[in-house]
């Protein structure tokens, strides 16, 4: 079997029928590929089970799978672990994305070319039809999603996904929600395992009868999000035992700057992260107040700071160690906040009524003592550690896997 694509439903009565003939007609006549369609109920209380047990019996290649637990992930979770195809897929019952997108999704995974491949509707050739309000959210939590994980993957919610087989029976057992955060999840793990992650534009067309409560889920995602960023920095998710066995290896190695290298593209970053603080400060000076836009500005270009030197300054780049030093990075950064805080109270005890141009001027020349304070650190500390650690990653799992046993 090459394909099986997983359709999730609960309580989908008034459209799996229709939905399941056409996506049925299509493979028929457009997948040269061997395939099926598994329609993974999960629990759903309506007369859902009739009509998928029905079409289970007389359409072929279509199989049905019922599980009394609710959730998106339980679903994918069970069919997925289940199938003995060479590439698994899923799509949402809705069929919101235009089926001629789907050869290109799974043709880079047959091949071996990809790892997981993935529908983009944020993408430059991609076609879009939905309201405002889902637009605005959509691009809103993906673009958190990238800043805040430091992920490459435009579009986590697209429910138009697949993977290889053998690369999600290595990540299932890693992911934790099974819920709408389920496919995030599984994305993140992927790419900080070094996995190639395949995407491609689609049309897609807002379903109306969306039952999807977006709030709720939203602040699952955020959850989803500390969460899986806390497992990561802990080292609970084992991504470099992933990336030795499954990652996409560089094809070359670059050295690192030298220090002189290292001191100018330092600097060309810092001149980028002062202006940055400077102008994030000015707009929430206002509504914020002095310490809490300080506390602010400092903390939104500490993030970008530490990952631009982590790729320019010091030539690392790949998932290894990225979140252990983005949260160094960010030790660094309250260092730096206590001193230019510090700044700020004494200016304010010498004088209770200053202007904001020279509460500014304080903490631009607090922030440039800071910045080289932060050079020292990165460089010694937090960056400093690559050199004397050349050991590969394959001898560091082995070395795992040897104190395991």
């Amino acid at each position: 079997m090459a394909l099986e694509i997983v359709v999730p439903v609960y309580n989908e009565e008034a459209v799996l029928e229709r939905s399941i003939t056409r996506l049925a007609e299509y493979l028929t006549n457009e997948m040269p590929s061997t395939w099926k369609i598994t329609i993974a109920d999960n629990a759903s209380t309506d007369r859902t089970p009739v009509i998928a047990a029905r079409l289970s019996g007389y359409i072929p290649n279509v199989e049905y799978r019922r599980l009394e637990v609710k959730g998106r992930g339980y679903a994918l979770r069970d069919a997925w672990s289940a199938s003995d195809a060479k590439v698994l897929a899923y799509l949402d019952v809705d069929l919101s994305t235009d089926l001629a997108a789907l050869p290109p999704l799974v043709a880079p995974l047959l091949s071996g070319h990809s790892d997981v491949s993935i529908g983009t509707r944020l993408g430059q050739n991609s076609r879009v039809s939905r309201g405002p309000k889902r637009e605005f959210i959509s691009r809103s939590y993906n673009f958190l999603l990238r800043r805040a994980m430091q992920v490459r993957f435009t579009d986590a919610q697209c429910g138009f996904k697949a993977i290889r087989a053998g690369v999600a029976k290595r990540l299932l057992p890693h992911v934790e929600d099974n819920g709408w955060f389920f496919d995030t999840e599984l994305l993140i793990i992927a790419e900080r395992s070094g996995l190639r992650i395949h995407e491609i534009p689609v049309d897609w067309v807002d379903d109306p009868d969306s039952r999807v409560d977006v709030r709720q889920t939203a602040l699952d995602d955020l959850r989803g999000m500390v969460r899986v960023a806390g497992s990561l920095v802990k080292g609970v998710i084992p991504v470099r035992a992933i990336y030795a066995e499954l990652g996409r290896q560089p094809i070359g190695h670059g050295g690192r700057p030298s220090f002189f290298g290292q001191v100018l593209r330092f600097g060309l970053v810092g001149v980028a992260s002062t202006l940055a603080y400077a102008l994030l400060y000015l707009l929430m000076q206002g509504p914020f107040g002095s310490q809490e836009a300080n506390f602010i500005a400092l903390l939104i270009t500490a993030v970008g700071n530490t990952a631009a030197n982590r790729r320019f300054t010091f030539g690392i780049s790949g998932p290894v160690g990225l979140f252990t030093q983005q949260f160094q990075g960010l030790l660094v950064f309250l260092l730096a906040w206590t001193f230019t805080s510090a700044s700020l109270l004494l200016l304010h005890a010498i004088s209770s009524d200053t202007h904001p141009s020279l509460e500014l001027l304080v903490l631009t020349a607090a922030n440039i003592f800071a910045t080289l304070l932060r050079f020292v650190l990165l460089r010694l500390w937090v960056f400093g550690g690559r050199k004397t650690r050349p050991r590969s990653l394959v001898t560091e799992v082995v070395h795992v896997q040897n104190i395991s046993y």
